[in-house]
């Protein structure tokens, strides 16, 4: 047979694999909480629904057998009717340094966004301070997304590439995180970032901040003002979440924010009564 003759013999389906990466839910939707829902809504809008759905099958047969992702791109490999694997590659523009600060300097203007982020969680409104700074967190089309696939399919994306997509949807569940390292900024580095503006929110009354604690002493028995309301519901999680809901406080210690000097007692006291 003509080596130009090898469709022929192609298997009808793919190649089975025993210890792919096999999507969590085997039926209806893939995506659980809102922000993967927010990912996969640009790759559904294309309407390739006959891909789609066997990107989805793919997934949760386990047909893809890596995915890993790194700032700007993610790449795996998924195994189709051919012996070897095709290669996938989904990317995105990662945000600058100066992108990120304006960014953190939005979002470090209202405490319940570090709180929610502190217990795991993505704020439904962080879009806001992404767009207040000219900047999208999610691709809007399918233009923001650089997406190839090894495989001779000629349409973007192949079955292949919704494999990985549906995948990395069902990771976003599990850590949001993912998606800010996607754009540029790891889990770490966006925390300690925001805490440390929102230590400093108080210097707008810089005659206060730098007030000595010795000099507060005296008014300290007195009747308490009435604190403020947080911004929204207290977000379980961290124990230390509840110092970043309320404003900073207006006490220095030793050149330190009175709230970063607490945070090792709330930890330890969740610590003791585990």
């Amino acid at each position: 047979m003509a080596d130009d003759q090898w469709w022929r013999d192609a298997p009808a389906g793919p190649i089975r694999v025993a210890d792919g990466l096999r999507a969590r839910s085997q039926r209806g939707e893939i995506a659980r909480s809102w922000w993967s829902r927010r990912f996969l809504s640009v790759l559904e809008s294309l309407g390739l629904g006959g891909r789609l759905d066997r990107g989805r099958r793919y997934a949760r047969q386990g047909q893809v057998l890596s995915l890993s992702l790194s700032t700007s791109i993610v790449v795996g490999q998924v195994q189709g009717s051919r012996p070897e694997p095709y290669r996938v590659r989904i990317g995105v523009r990662a945000f600058t340094d100066e992108q990120w600060t304006a960014v953190e300097q939005a979002l470090a203007g209202q405490a319940l966004f570090l709180a929610k982020l502190l217990a795991g969680d993505m704020p439904e409104d962080i879009e806001d301070a992404f767009e207040s700074v000219g900047l999208h967190l999610f691709p809007d089309d399918a233009h923001d997304l650089s997406m190839d696939c090894s495989c001779p399919d000629w349409q973007v994306p192949c079955k292949h590439l919704a494999a990985a997509c549906y995948l990395l949807a069902e990771s976003f569940d599990a850590d949001p995180f993912e998606i800010l390292a996607w754009r540029g900024r790891s889990r770490q580095q966006l925390l300690d970032n925001l805490r440390e503006l929102r230590g400093g929110a108080e210097s707008q009354r810089p005659e206060e901040r730098e007030a000595p604690l010795t000099e507060l002493l005296e008014g300290f028995w007195g009747s308490p003002a009435t604190p403020p309301a947080p911004a929204g519901p207290l977000v379980a999680g961290a124990p230390d979440a509840i110092l970043d809901q309320l404003d900073a406080l207006p006490v220095v210690v030793r050149g330190r924010p009175l709230v970063d000097l607490l945070r090792p007692a709330y930890r330890a006291m969740v610590e003791e009564q585990r």
